[in-house]
């Protein structure tokens, strides 16, 4: 992730296994937030049925110190069974899923079309009067691909936000 160079904070990527229970989004959620620790990105998921266990991907910002304080305040909460922070621990893959619609007439549909083949983007609607492209893209790819779209008539986005996970045999 990127630095923010006004502050000296960061962004980094958390990945946190949990039990799937009732109520942990909850908790950390309102663990961050009460602490006023900032969420950039969150996502959740049911990784295990078996084991009924959950992944939450969270980016959040802060100095050095702050994030440290993120790892081991949630490393403490209960259904928590493991917690690593990405962007320091290893290698890791983040992605980005967001739809992204743009509107206007042919000429416009034929550049949109352009830069959608240059990210990979599929068009997964196209009506006379807009196109919904697909990309799935690390986060400033896809900051990149919205500002291209912008005055080309970009009219909405729906992100999913960060999915991540470290890269070889180890989980989490």
């Amino acid at each position: 992730m990127t630095d923010n160079l006004n502050s000296g904070e960061q962004n980094h990527t958390f990945s946190v296994l949990v039990e799937n229970e009732a109520g942990v989004l909850a908790r950390v959620i309102g663990l961050l937030s009460g602490r006023g620790y900032n969420i950039e990105s969150l996502t959740v998921a049911e990784v295990d049925k078996d084991e009924h266990f959950s992944k939450i991907t969270l980016v959040s910002s802060g100095t050095e110190m702050v994030l440290e304080q993120i790892r081991t305040q949630l490393e403490r909460l209960v259904p928590v069974r493991a917690v690593a922070n990405l962007t320091i621990d290893g290698p890791s893959v983040e992605r980005e899923l967001a739809l992204i619609k743009v509107a206007g007439g042919d000429k416009m549909r034929a550049q949109c079309l352009e830069v959608a083949d240059t990210f990979q983007a599929n068009v997964i609607d196209s009506t006379p009067e807009s196109c919904v492209f697909e990309v799935v893209e690390s986060t400033e790819k896809m900051d990149a691909f919205i500002n291209l779209m912008k005055p080309l008539g970009l009219v909405d986005v729906s992100r999913s936000g960060v999915v991540a996970i470290s890269r070889g045999s180890e989980p989490i």
